[in-house]
């Protein structure tokens, strides 16, 4: 049979890690079969046969022997002159498999073929592509930084594929450079203009969970479960584990000794802080745990709005807030419930006004910003200096400052 090289085609392909063997022998079947069909009208008598590992394939055509006055149909039957050209001792009604001349295609159509399943195999790689990533969302994967822009940094992975780490799914404090090795989880993936859009993740708490799968091997085997995380990225961390196994304390096992274990989950995570607590089903108990460094004096909680009412001694209200409100705003992530921070004064200062009574001079929503940092009472805001409740309010200083002037006017 005449040979037909097409060793280009599979040199270019066969090597595609992401293709298979299979996939591969598929897509140019197809091809071959579908200009079969356009020039014969049918291809249900053709063979194809495919060897990927020496770079060629044969196609057979089938046809049945008729005597040479009763050929009707080229495609399907063969005259008995011609079939003894091929074989002296067939006879009428006999099958004849003839090797088919590549040549009969037609060069326009030959680079035809050649085109049609470059871009099959294109879109294959893409689909795979896809199907690929698309069972990996939520995993960790590593890639190499290929290209930075200002929005976004191009990633690709060992088999050459694209990957997007957008700004906004960057840790803060973050920087890469061409060549730089990466870890992140795949957070979606989508189709784009006709190619897949895998999008990764760093800052999503899935990815601080696969760290810790990852970091404990206690974790990683299943005795230890993390029920619940939270985080603001770059800064702190929140983690609720659970131990199966009453003999492993989950907190010590997730921390290790001196921190051996968290140590490199926070260096991966920027130097982001990270408390683990032990988790409860019991919900009181799960917003005191939640709301550590703080020391809780007591709680009330409504179920059906999910607010926590917290009462702490006055030392403690800094603390559960926490810096700019991290703290708080953790708690409530990873508990579910609002939490509202109160002063649970030992002595009660009769002199001292709540809040409440200065809604005639103070807005309503300059209270509840106050109250949010655990200040209700007017001289609970009064001891603390103006540039400390400026940073922990986000309010204006001229506001500040009108509402200092409010309060003290009322114990002059």
């Amino acid at each position: 049979m005449e040979a037909f090289n097409f060793a280009d085609i599979f040199a270019e392909f066969r090597e595609q890690k992401n293709i298979d063997r299979s996939s591969l022998m598929r897509v140019i079947e197809d091809v071959f079969r579908n200009h079969i069909t356009k020039q014969f009208g049918s291809s249900d008598n053709f063979d194809i046969i495919i060897n990927p590992d020496r770079g060629d394939f044969e196609i057979w055509h089938n046809r049945i022997v008729v005597s040479d006055d009763e050929l009707t149909d080229p495609n399907t039957q063969i005259s008995l002159s011609e079939a003894r050209k091929i074989q002296e001792d067939y006879e009428i009604g006999e099958e004849v498999s003839s090797a088919f001349e590549f040549s009969s295609f037609g060069r326009r159509a030959i680079l035809a073929i050649k085109q049609n399943i470059a871009t099959k195999f294109q879109e294959l790689k893409k689909e795979n592509t896809y199907n690929k990533y698309k069972e990996r969302i939520g995993e960790i994967i590593v890639a190499e930084v290929y290209h930075v822009w200002k929005n976004e940094i191009l990633l690709l992975d060992e088999e050459g594929n694209e990957l997007i780490l957008p700004k906004d799914q960057q840790i803060p404090g973050d920087f890469f450079k061409k060549s730089d090795t990466v870890r992140a989880i795949v957070l979606k993936v989508e189709f784009k203009g006709g190619s897949p859009r895998i999008i990764l993740s760093r800052t999503n708490e899935k990815f601080l969970e696969r760290l810790f799968e990852m970091e404990i091997p206690e974790i990683f085997d299943g005795l230890i479960t993390i029920r619940k995380a939270a985080r603001i990225p770059g800064e702190r961390a929140k983690v609720a584990v659970e131990s199966y196994d009453d003999r492993i304390d989950p907190v010590g096992a997730c921390v290790g000794m001196k921190g051996s274990r968290i140590r490199g989950i926070v260096r991966e995570l920027r130097n982001e802080n990270i408390d683990v607590i032990p988790w409860t089903n019991n919900t009181q108990l799960f917003i005191q745990r939640a709301l550590t460094p703080a020391k809780v004096t007591s709680i009330n909680i409504d179920q059906e709005s999910k607010v926590a009412e917290v009462y702490l001694p006055a030392d403690q209200v800094s603390l559960a807030i926490g810096k700019n409100g991290v703290n708080i705003k953790l708690a409530s992530m990873l508990t579910g419930y609002e939490i509202e921070v109160y002063r649970d004064d030992i002595e009660i200062d009769e002199e001292d006004v709540n809040l409440e009574e200065f809604k005639d001079e103070i807005e309503g929503w300059i209270i509840d910003v106050l109250k949010s940092i655990g200040c209700d009472t007017a001289k609970s805001v009064l001891s603390i200096p103006p540039d400390e409740l400026a940073r922990r309010t986000d309010l204006e200083e001229e506001t500040i400052q009108d509402v200092i002037r409010i309060l003290k006017a009322e114990f002059e």
